[in-house]
């Protein structure tokens, strides 16, 4: 740093810059400067597209394990208002962004992002050229990284990350999940934008993998009783609570390495209606025998344009995983149920353009329907058990952060429960926004 670019440093509210190192396992470095806590973190990197929501992303447990890029230039502005966490601690590994902001301006911020960071012990980075940093990335795929404020060398961060554990084939859920049963009540942030939550109408154990605080919520809005359980309860336990459903919450890591839940999830499923999001949905497609598939770059952000098929309806949906199905290893295209079909398509948006959701027979379960397709890169993105009450989602519907076009999904396990066939062919247009006080009058007075 030049010595005028010093002066004009010390009159704003930036703080003397500490150099700080992003080196992936492929060699490729980054030099940045110090904007969190001090040290060394080891994870794979990923980015996240979103353009807002910087904290609910930070604190959603299904980053365990990583160090997240913000792809947006400046993170920070509005500060952190704990009312909007969405787990406890984060669990994140570290974090790099373009600008981060010190003194946001929001009148509901409780205190700055990086004091946020600092105070939870997060290794994080600024000055970083986020946009290269990504297209490497989307080019060579999500690797192994480290952040340091404490080692500068290039090499010697290089043999230490290469020497570091890869996220494939870890259970990173005992982190994340609580330890104990209990009972989630609305939140009080959360019920003041709500007109008046539904009556409760049906009592739901949530397996806790990492579940957003948000998305226990929506179960609440749409009239459910919510007891959560860790992640390997076993599901003599939670038939025994007489349950109406079971809900699969998100989760980090590799869904290979969750035995304990989806072993579970084989025995609950024809027992009692089931709705897994994320990681829930690969724990159905892994107890229904599926193969999981690591993604090259995953997908995270909240833009992602998801057709369901049963409605021809586009939903923009917030996502953030790293694996996915592989929708043909769910078992041979039944040809009447799939438009004539008996060849599996590489490109799911095949069916988009044919308005078609095809169905295999499954050899576990029987009949199980594609019912969502990523219209990015054509891959699955929901399922419907047609034999069991069971169908699951890959992305997040809870809208934190994020649209809420996805909100009918919370609805539809309400109407499975009710054993509504039905239960997925909703218009969003008019769920969405169904509930909520956003932009009345009275929200404005």
């Amino acid at each position: 740093m030049s010595k005028l670019s010093e002066q004009l440093l010390v009159g704003t509210s930036k703080p003397r810059p500490k150099p700080a190192y992003l080196v992936l396992e492929d060699g490729a470095a980054f030099a940045g400067t110090a904007c969190g806590a001090p040290g060394e973190a080891f994870g794979e990197i990923c980015f996240n597209t979103a353009l807002e929501g910087y904290l609910e992303v930070i604190t959603d447990p299904s980053y365990a394990g990583q160090i997240i890029t913000m792809t947006y230039p400046q993170i920070g502005n509005y500060g952190v208002c704990v009312e909007d966490l969405q787990s406890r601690e984060p669990a994140l590994r570290g974090l790099v962004v373009r600008d981060l902001c010190t003194q946001p301006s929001n009148y509901r911020s409780d205190m700055s992002l990086p004091n946020y960071l600092k105070e939870h012990g997060i290794v994080a980075m600024e000055g970083v050229d986020t946009r290269a940093l990504v297209r490497h990335v989307r080019d060579h795929g999500a690797q192994r990284a480290i952040i340091s404020t404490l080692d500068t060398n290039v090499e010697n961060l290089l043999l230490k990350v290469r020497d570091s554990a890869s996220l494939v084939g870890q259970n990173l859920i005992p982190s994340v999940s609580r330890q104990m049963r209990e009972a989630h009540p609305l939140s009080a942030e959360f019920a003041g934008f709500l007109e008046k939550p539904a009556a409760t109408a049906h009592r739901v154990v949530a397996y806790d993998c990492g579940a957003k605080r948000a998305i226990l919520d929506n179960l609440v809005r749409v009239g459910c009783e919510v007891v959560v359980v860790p992640w390997n309860t076993p599901a003599e336990d939670v038939l025994a609570q007489n349950p109406d459903g079971v809900f699969l919450s998100n989760g980090p890591g590799d869904p290979d390495a969750v035995q304990g839940t989806y072993s579970q999830v084989v025995k609950l499923l024809g027992k009692v209606p089931v709705f897994g999001i994320c990681l829930g949905h690969q724990m159905i497609c892994k107890a229904c025998g599926a193969d999981i598939e690591k993604l090259k770059f995953g997908h995270r952000g909240g833009n992602q344009p998801v057709m369901n098929l049963r409605t021809g309806r586009v939903e923009i949906s917030v996502q953030n995983h790293g694996f996915g199905l592989v929708w043909p290893s769910l078992g041979p295209l039944i040809p009447n149920l799939s438009g004539g079909q008996t060849t599996h398509q590489q490109d799911l948006r095949y069916w988009v353009e044919h308005r078609v959701a095809p169905v295999v027979n499954n050899p576990v379960f029987g009949r199980i329907q594609l019912t969502h397709v990523n219209l990015n890169d054509g891959t699955p993105e929901g399922i419907a058990l047609l034999d069991i009450p069971a169908f699951s989602v890959q992305y997040h519907p809870e809208a934190a952060p994020g649209s809420t076009d996805s909100h009918y999904l919370f609805t539809a396990f309400a109407r499975l429960m009710e054993g509504r066939e039905d239960y997925l062919d909703i218009d969003i247009a008019a769920d969405r926004l169904a509930g909520w006080t956003f932009g009345t009058e009275a929200d404005h007075a």
